[in-house]
């Protein structure tokens, strides 16, 4: 029987694995269907940036309660897989607590493990409460209507079963090393190590020897296939931000907020006009020239990859000065709307051999409309609010850009002062002559 749970622990770990990997594939396929775009400058300042935000959470400290909270989580997060370690052994080997032999060190570290599993299911219960309790504005807008809001909550029910799971087999454990039970009274760990699981133990009071086996067993077995699904599970979620804060961070936009970056076309165009015996380059074969973004395989990877970091936390949203004044436009949308329509992307070319056929569908149009486009300010509020450096603006300037020149479809006040400027160098109705007449009153 023993050979058989490590198999198919093992098949288990493969197959996981495995399909992890898969999923993780396609993600960076999508990615890569983006522009290219160079982020390998500044390599010192990009590795503090995500030493910094990503690894620091400098910028979630700006809402304190969510911050600690937050902090809670993260933290047992990284720490308790440390205890992951140990499970993957054991069923591979079918050893029993293979780090015991640390003595008081792995006393400390399981006493640890079961506070940080507290402190994680208590900022989950918290978070889930002001979710679909409390309602916070930002968590009830209806930008997350359907699955958005589902997945969130999937993700902390999750969340706080594994941590229930991982107390009460500990709590087991703890009662079987107390009456000396087969393998687990070989295991020598300080009840000390045990401040929280001690407490759970008395729900086992009147559980005969094979109860509390079966009890310790399914506790592991669901901590360690819950923590496998859970792996699967995130590339399908907002949570994929666990891995992708770190290199998005890292690329991260270095230059100033609001400034423009120059489209290549364009600037060969200026090129030209100054040189005439400069000839510019030929773009690349099989590629569409175009101004902006319709689509979201205009758009940079740095873009595509901004999109799969959003964690939907809508501080973007509850800080955007367009939305505060009930105008349509939400950022997280907006990089909601480019995940979803990526995604839609990729698996398009999966059904037809990994070439993209047209379904008549883009972006811009279909999911962002130019309503929401045109009530962003340029203010970079969304910018500089979000956890994980996701840039919104930048996509919406990129849709403007195509709406502009590529369509002429803009604001009348907006043409009336492009023509002034391309007329009179200046967005007023009257020649340069003229300019100055004001200082003769």
């Amino acid at each position: 029987m023993e050979y058989i749970a490590q198999t198919l622990f093992i098949l288990l770990l493969i197959s996981g694995s495995v399909l992890f990997t898969i999923n993780v594939r396609k993600i960076r396929r999508n990615i890569l269907l983006g522009k290219n775009t160079d982020r390998s400058d500044h390599k010192k300042e990009r590795w503090m940036t995500m030493v910094r935000v990503a690894l620091g959470q400098s910028k979630m400290v700006s809402r304190p309660l969510p911050a600690v909270l937050h902090i809670f989580v993260y933290v047992g997060f990284i720490v308790i897989n440390i205890e992951v370690i140990e499970i993957i052994v054991d069923g591979a080997f079918g050893t029993h607590r293979v780090l015991s032999f640390l003595g008081p060190l792995y006393s400390i570290l399981i006493a640890t493990f079961e506070i940080l599993a507290v402190l994680v299911f208590l900022g989950c219960f918290i978070f889930f409460c002001r979710r679909n309790i409390a309602k916070v504005k930002r968590l009830a807008s209806k930008d997350l209507d359907g699955w958005p809001r589902s997945d969130a909550n999937y993700i902390l029910i999750m969340e706080m079963l594994l941590m229930t799971a991982f107390l009460f087999m500990n709590a087991a454990d703890l009662r079987l090393q107390w009456i000396h039970f087969g393998h687990y009274a070989g295991v020598k760990v300080s009840s000390s190590a045990f401040p929280v699981s001690s407490h759970l133990a008395r729900f086992y009071g009147g559980a005969s020897l094979k109860g509390l086996v079966m009890a310790e067993r399914f506790c592991w077995w669901f901590h360690i296939v819950g923590i496998m699904a859970f792996l699967n599970y995130i590339p399908y979620s907002k949570h994929f931000h666990i891995l992708l804060a770190f290199p998005n961070t890292f690329y991260s936009n270095l230059k100033a907020k609001g400034e423009f970056s120059n489209l290549p076309s364009v600037t060969n165009e200026v090129k030209a006009m100054l040189d005439p015996s400069f000839t510019p380059p030929p773009p690349p074969e099989g590629t569409v020239q175009r101004f902006g973004a319709k689509d979201v395989t205009d758009l940079s990877w740095k873009q595509l990859m901004d999109a799969y970091s959003c964690t939907e936390c809508g501080r973007c949203t509850s800080s955007c000065p367009a939305n505060i004044t009930g105008k349509k436009l939400s950022p997280r949308k907006i990089m909601m709307d480019t995940r979803d329509r990526l995604e839609a992307v990729g698996k398009n070319r999966d059904e037809n051999k990994g070439k993209f056929v047209d379904d008549g569908k883009s972006l811009l149009g279909d999911l962002i409309t130019p309503e929401e486009v045109w009530a962003c300010t340029s203010c970079n509020a969304c910018v500089q609010e979000c956890p994980v450096n996701i840039d919104p603006l930048s996509i919406i300037i990129d849709l403007r850009r195509f709406m502009v020149m590529e369509q002429s479809s803009a604001p009348n006040e907006l043409n009336m002062m492009m023509t002034n400027i391309e007329n009179n160098a200046a967005p007023w109705q009257f020649s340069p002559a003229d300019r100055m007449n004001w200082a003769n009153e």
